[in-house]
This record gives C-alpha cells, sequence and structure tokens, in this order.
C-alpha cells in the first residue's frame, strides 16, 4: 500500500508531517518518540521493579516480627493469669506473719555448733512468719549466759515485725536425739518448723511452705524428700530398701520428707513422746539415728496420707553430720525395716505430688 499523505487547509503537510502521520508495517500509526521511550523503558524499569520488590519483603518481615512481638505478650499474659488459677499460691509475706494468721515456730536442733546455730537463729528471725524461736539443747553442759543474750539481742535486731518472736532454750542435759520432738509448753502456734542449725531456708520460700501447710495442716510438708521401695519378700516377710535423693529424682516419687526441714502439726510433739512404741524410742536412743524416720512413720501411721514435697532451694552450711558418716545409707535401711516389724504394718504411703510455687516457675 501506497504511503497517505495527509492534507491539512487543502494543502500538503510539510515532511514533518508526513513522517509523524506514516502507518507503520503492522498497520499503526508510527510515532518515533512512541518508539524512543519504548526502547528506553525497557532498561529503566528494572530498577523500580527491584526497589517494589525490597519493599514488599520489608513489609513482611515487619509483620512477622510485629506477629511475634503480639504472640509473645499473649503468652506472657496467660502465664500470668495461670500461675494464679493453678498450683499453691502463697499469700503475701504480710499475711503469714504472726499477729494475723498465726505464724510458726522455728524449733533448731543443734549440738555443739554455735557459730552455725547464732547463724541459723538470725536467719529464721527476720523471717515474717515467725512466732517464737526455740533451740533444742542437748548437750551435758548449759549454754553459756553470752550465748543466750547474744542470740536474744539477734532475734530482737533482725526481726522485720512489730511483734518480735519468742526466744528460748530447751535444754536438756542427755545428748538424745529424741529429744527434738519432746512437747514444747506455751506455745502460740500449731504450725511446728523442724529445722537443723546448719539448714538455711530463704524467708519467701518458708513461707509459701507455710501456706501449704496450712493447706493440709495434719500432714508433713517440708523440702528434703525421701522414698523406700519393695527390695524383696523372704519367708513371707517384706524386706523394704530406703531411698536417698538421687533415687526420688529418678523414680519421680516419695513417701517422706525429713524433719531437718519440714512442718508439722505440734500435736505430734505429744503423739511421739506419749503415744508412740517405747521401743521406737530405744532404738533411735542406742542407735543415734532415725528419729526422722520413726517421726515420717508416725504422722503417715496416723494420716494414712502421703507427705508434701515442697520445691524450693535451701542451703546447708554445714560439712559434718550423721549422714556423712560411713555406712548410713545402710543403717537408714535396718532402721526402716525394724520401725516397720515394730508397727506391724507399712503406714508409709507414695506420691509424685510436688508443691510449687506457680509465681516463679515458666513450665510446669
Amino acid at each position: 500500500m501506497s504511503t497517505i499523505i495527509g492534507i491539512r487547509d487543502g494543502g500538503l503537510a510539510g515532511p514533518t508531517a508526513v513522517a509523524a502521520a506514516a502507518i507503520d508495517a503492522n498497520g499503526g500509526l508510527y510515532s518515533p518518540a512512541k518508539e524512543k521511550a519504548a526502547t528506553r523503558g525497557a532498561y529503566t524499569s528494572r530498577a523500580p521493579l527491584l526497589a517494589r520488590r525490597l519493599r514488599h519483603l520489608l513489609a513482611a518481615a515487619k509483620l512477622r516480627l510485629l506477629l511475634g512481638i503480639c504472640i509473645f505478650c499473649v503468652v506472657c499474659f496467660v502465664t500470668s493469669r495461670l500461675s494464679s488459677l493453678m498450683g499453691w499460691i502463697p499469700h503475701d509475706p504480710s499475711s503469714v506473719s504472726s499477729s494475723s494468721r498465726g505464724g510458726y515456730t522455728v524449733l533448731i536442733n543443734t549440738w555443739k555448733r554455735n557459730s552455725l546455730l547464732k547463724q541459723a537463729v538470725a536467719h529464721y528471725a527476720s523471717c515474717s512468719g515467725t512466732d517464737a524461736i526455740h533451740v533444742v539443747w542437748s548437750e551435758s553442759d548449759p549454754p553459756s549466759d553470752s550465748l543466750k543474750s547474744f542470740l536474744r539481742k539477734m532475734v530482737f535486731s533482725n526481726s522485720q515485725t512489730a511483734h518480735k518472736p519468742n526466744f528460748k532454750f530447751d535444754i536438756n542435759e542427755e545428748d538424745n536425739l529424741n529429744n527434738r520432738f519432746k512437747p514444747i509448753k506455751g506455745l502460740s502456734t500449731d504450725a511446728i518448723f523442724s529445722v537443723d542449725d546448719d539448714v538455711i531456708v530463704p524467708c519467701p520460700t518458708l513461707n509459701f511452705a507455710f501456706t501449704v501447710w496450712q493447706s493440709a495442716p495434719f500432714t508433713m510438708v517440708g523440702f528434703v524428700p525421701r522414698m523406700h521401695w519393695l527390695d524383696k519378700v523372704q519367708n513371707g516377710l517384706a524386706n523394704y530398701r530406703y531411698g536417698g535423693w538421687w533415687s526420688v529424682w529418678w523414680m519421680g516419687t516419695y513417701s517422706m520428707v525429713l524433719s531437718k526441714a519440714a512442718f508439722f502439726h505440734r500435736k505430734y510433739l505429744d503423739l511421739y513422746t506419749y503415744k508412740m512404741p517405747l521401743s521406737i524410742h530405744d532404738y533411735v536412743t542406742n542407735e543415734r539415728n532415725c528419729e526422722d524416720i520413726a517421726m515420717s512413720l508416725l504422722i503417715a501411721n496416723t494420716t494414712g496420707a502421703p507427705p508434701i514435697w515442697v520445691k524450693g532451694k535451701i542451703y546447708e552450711t554445714g560439712s559434718t553430720g550423721i549422714s556423712s558418716l560411713k555406712g548410713h545409707g545402710n543403717r537408714r535401711n535396718i532402721c526402716l525395716n525394724d520401725f516397720i516389724s515394730l508397727y506391724g504394718k507399712m503406714p508409709l504411703v507414695s506420691t509424685n505430688v510436688k508443691a510449687v510455687d506457680a509465681r516463679q516457675e515458666w513450665f510446669w
């Protein structure tokens, strides 16, 4: 087809108009400016495309980060709410003070370790729930006047409450482990916290354990779990094994909490002294061991229920004791089986329940 010449105002257009109005080979209008722009765009359009992709990626990353932050906040909120709904939740420290809830009496067993005794008395005097401190003294020589005076001043100065704990030595001339469970006259609390002079339980942990004990006041509640298991049956008689901490950790169960750091009701002091078989008293006196197993058996036999182990960090400041003697574990095995034979049955009840302060735990 021949090229068409545009006509304007009755005359022929100039060369520029003819070129602009020419029809290309595909039948469209040909435009050099359009062709130049299209050619340039083929090279320059890549940069905006890359920028757009980067913007999309950044936006997606921001969205993921925001979503992650939101999920984290939700988890923290739910965890804090669950902590108020699950587990044993302690009251505020002021709620376990002696003036409002009766508090507890700290019963410290000591023997010729005055430096450890001073440390223990100073610490427990500072706990808000401590109503009284009694030191079980089982030595032929009574405590010196200077020691008595020093400890009384320490109790008064370390107490953080308006009510200052009563302080007293319960003096026994005979060195006998049964002394630690003798009844105490004039107690104003039902709760007894029995502890060795070389064991320190932080006050918040101690107050939490006290709230656990209040939920089951006739149960033994403590920090040092132990267990038993059936070893063998011979001639119709069951023989049991005594398991220490590693047995508890491995098996995930326990049936005793030791009186070296445990709460129990004051009535068990009377039951231990006046109702428990005298043969068990004599056994503890002669063997100089196992009074804590005897108390665990007594309470289990009375309640038919297991003790409660409270999870909490405790500190042992002493380096020597009965448990450090050679053959201690074997002697505990013998004690356990001898006591069971005296009871005529196995009163201990095993459990895997553990009391945990939910406010201090991320995972259950």
